[in-house]
């Protein structure tokens, strides 16, 4: 994804104010060997983009008064109340050395497996997240969860995941769940007293 941004000079809550005013963000981007750059953004280009999935687990291309760069965004904060971006900081990549970045779990599949399908269980997406280690380029926008085979009692943990080539997770060593079936306690109460009422019709028999 492209983003457009221009330098800005001035820094300081009052001329961050006023560019907000104006319909910019105020920003900055740091990292590698240049010095941090202070830079200002159309709002309501970046409002929209953070609401697409891809702009925060993406290497960006951005382009700083007609001189492009690629970068992570790394931060950036919202007003409480008010639709409104207050600040977006980013950082510079370099192709051949490894980043660590939050990527989105996509689950799929749930809908065959066996907790579904024959036991009416109720799957729980533990993290929505993951922090993965890799080569800029081999960056992927998300990772599928394959639930077609989790079962009722089961779990997924990041060890059963299947990553692109180049990805690691990292898990500091822990084998963090992904995702787990149970049924309802309800569903499973009703299920105990349908099996009495037909064990009681069967002894009248």
């Amino acid at each position: 994804m492209k983003v457009i941004a221009f330098k800005r000079e001035l820094q300081g809550s009052g001329a961050s104010r006023r560019l907000r005013i104006s319909g910019q963000t105020p920003g900055i981007v740091y990292g590698g060997a240049e010095a941090p750059v202070l830079i200002s953004l159309d709002h309501n280009a970046l409002y929209h983009a953070l609401k697409k999935e891809v702009f925060h687990s993406s290497i960006l291309e951005l382009e700083i008064d007609g001189v492009s760069q690629q970068v992570l965004l790394r931060d950036f904060q919202v007003h409480a109340y008010k639709q409104l971006v207050l600040h977006a900081d980013f950082q510079r990549v370099d192709a051949k050395q490894a980043i660590h970045v939050k990527v989105a779990l996509h689950f799929i599949n749930a809908d065959v497996s066996p907790a579904v399908k024959l036991h009416g269980a109720t799957i729980s997406h533990v993290a929505n997240e993951i922090e993965v280690s890799c080569l800029p380029g081999q960056l992927p926008e998300f990772i599928n969860v394959d639930l077609s085979n989790i079962d009722v009692g089961h779990s997924l943990h990041v060890g059963d995941l299947v990553l692109p080539a180049g990805v690691t997770v990292v898990t500091h060593g822990a084998n963090l769940t992904i995702a787990t079936a149970s049924v309802p306690a309800g569903h499973v109460a009703a299920e105990a007293e349908a099996e009495a009422a037909a064990a009681v019709e069967a002894d009248k028999k």
